[in-house]
């Protein structure tokens, strides 16, 4: 499982597939940005991000959900109904959106202690939502069968990770030093363009979930 294959493989489908990709998933990302944006114009500046957070709550799963069955079928073969994957997700949506407020407090509860605590959390946790939607499992039990499969992959599993999250944070800081005062609508096409490739590493988590899984008989993405 070497990382930089991962994320070969992984930019390889989501380019391939970039365009059923933001039919499925950026209506809902845009309408995430947009409902943060309107919150906190209400709030101000100075609101607390747990409000953002309580907004994310409600349009992550639907749109992360949707994602992840979308990659599963195509991974199989199958050419599914966008609207099918949408109204699977729907379905999901009280189940994920739990098992993601548990995640966030563990995580936020880890960093609290000091930031490395909270990473290890976060990387035990990469495949929770994977064994929600693709198993069937309860939030509690995704989690713990996360921790199980995390084991003894967590360096791998850290660098895809850190090689991710490092391409978006640089795209996110290029987009603030070329546009440091945008317009409300400026403001909220970067935060939805940004939103939008952040759904990358839920293909490349998604990789990971799938070797794991089954490291020897596994296919690639197509």
């Amino acid at each position: 499982m070497n990382p930089l294959s991962v994320l070969r493989d992984s930019l390889y489908f989501f380019r391939r597939h970039l365009l059923s990709i933001a039919q499925l998933c950026l209506p809902l990302v845009v309408l995430e940005a947009l409902c943060t944006q309107l919150l906190y114009q209400q709030l101000g500046k100075d609101a607390s991000p747990g409000y953002g957070m309580l907004v994310s709550l409600l349009f992550y799963p639907l749109y992360s959900a949707a994602l992840i069955l979308y990659l599963d079928s195509r991974s199989n073969g199958y050419a599914p109904l966008k609207r099918n994957l949408l109204a699977m997700a729907l379905r999901l949506w009280p189940s994920f959106a739990l098992m993601v407020m548990l995640s966030s407090l563990l995580i936020m509860a880890g960093a609290a202690l000091f930031i490395i605590p909270g990473i290890w959390v976060m990387i035990h946790l990469v495949f929770a939502e994977y064994a929600l939607v693709l198993r069937g499992q309860p939030p509690i039990e995704a989690m713990r069968t996360s921790f199980q499969m995390t084991t003894g992959n967590f360096w791998r599993i850290f660098s895809c990770v850190l090689g991710v999250m490092a391409v978006l944070w640089l795209i996110d800081g290029l987009s603030m030093m070329l546009v440091p005062e945008p317009s409300p609508l400026a403001q909220l096409a970067l935060d939805s363009g940004n939103g939008f490739l952040q759904l990358f590493s839920t293909v490349v988590m998604f990789r990971l979930y799938m070797l794991v899984s089954e490291p020897a008989t596994e296919p690639p993405l197509s």
